[in-house]
């Protein structure tokens, strides 16, 4: 077996915002060696991996020789290049997630095509190579209002997706390939991780229940566990093991749901690494997300992926009315809070909704937490100078 721990050994990462950084304290802990590149000279992950590369993520040449350089790479952000990947796949460097899988998940079009092609349930959807196509196919009533249109490709943090009720809504659009996705008037958006180790073996997390902001279409709140019944738990964690069986993924993958009315189960898109739906897991599990991810793509057996408490997590994003150099007000008074632990991802500069850190509560009961969340979150302001 290789020896990973205070060897020569080096981790690549592509990305180096806070996801990476999350995961560099695991390294740290391992006394794994990292490099990490990412095209912000002030990224999150700088401070925290042995060797730092600025440079464009969709470079071939760029990602082709920093994958070079190390032992095994991985990833933090979907938005890499995939035929640099595939070409160092060819080479012998291991990557994980997969190209290939990378290549699926990066075109929401295609992922959605994925689901049809392996019998998962997703909700009805047209793909046009145009936004203003969709003009056509409504006058020929092929689709009607209202629907969810979608990028297919570079959408994060609810940039790319717009609810889309009548014609003037569509103007504000980008004339980009997309999907228009039937509503689905849902109970709950759910998510499960599931790991998956290059040995095969599988483990999942429990089901966690998300809470929108009605306006950014970013989570507020993620809640482990999910206020739901163990039938729709159990139904929720089949279909997510069915979706990484599908992929064959290695490392993290996060499923998104919707429970709709009838309580029935549709993925809505998936990400294959760490994911703000598992942030919770570094205070509340037994095994956080993100040394379950090392665990996984390094063939090291799994970790415990049971919650030690409820755990909630309370995203902390920009102020609407600020931009400019960041200012935690009042972060303080939430520290005098039993059982809460604020995460700041280390960017300077804020903007409206732009997710700046995290703060996660923990207790026995759900509901508790919950009233404990809401009360962060009138708290503690993210604001400028």
């Amino acid at each position: 077996m290789t020896n990973y721990f205070s060897s020569n050994f080096t981790l690549g990462i592509l990305g180096g915002g806070q996801l990476g950084k999350m995961l560099l304290s695991e390294t740290r802990k391992f006394d794994i060696k990292t490099r990490v590149l990412d095209p912000n000279e002030d990224a999150p992950c700088k401070i925290a991996c042995n060797d730092f590369e600025q440079g464009d993520l969709m470079d071939f040449e760029t990602v082709y020789n920093f994958g070079k350089k190390v032992d095994l790479l991985t990833i933090e952000i979907e938005n890499v290049n995939v035929e640099a990947l595939e070409k160092l796949e060819e080479e012998g460097v291991n990557v994980y997630p997969s190209a290939k899988n990378l290549y699926t998940i990066q075109n929401k079009a295609k992922q959605k095509l994925f689901y049809i092609d392996h019998n998962i349930p997703t909700a009805p959807f047209s793909r046009f190579a145009y936004t203003h196509e969709i003009e056509t196919a409504l006058k020929h009533e092929t689709i009607s209002f209202p629907f969810v249109w979608k990028s297919t490709q570079f959408g994060y943090d609810g940039q790319g997706v717009k609810i889309v009720r009548t014609y003037a809504d569509l103007e504000t659009l980008p004339n980009v390939e997309c999907i228009a996705e039937e509503m689905i008037p849902f109970k709950n958006e759910l998510a499960v991780i599931v790991a998956r180790s290059v040995s095969g073996e599988m483990r999942t997390y429990p089901v966690v229940e998300m809470e929108f902001h009605p306006e950014a279409n970013q989570v507020e709140y993620v809640i482990c566990p999910a206020r739901i019944s163990k039938e729709v738990a159990k139904q929720a964690e089949f279909v997510a093991l069915k979706v990484s069986q599908a992929y064959g993924h290695v490392g993290l993958l996060a499923v998104e749901m919707f429970q709709t009315q009838e309580d029935e189960i549709l993925v809505n898109e998936v990400a294959p690494r760490p994911h703000n739906s598992g942030h919770y897991s570094i205070e509340a599990a037994y095994t956080s997300q993100f040394e379950q991810h090392l665990r996984a793509i390094l063939g090291l057996p799994l970790g415990d992926t049971k919650s030690k408490v409820a755990g909630i997590m309370v995203n902390l994003v920009g102020a609407e009315d600020h931009t400019g150099e960041v200012v935690y007000e009042d972060i303080e008074k939430i520290m005098q809070l039993a059982g809460v632990t604020p995460h700041i991802y280390g960017k300077r500069q804020t903007r409206p909704f732009r997710k700046m850190g995290h703060v996660t509560i923990v207790n026995e009961d759900v509901n508790e937490a919950r009233k404990i969340a809401e009360k962060v979150k009138r708290t503690i302001r993210v604001i400028s100078k």
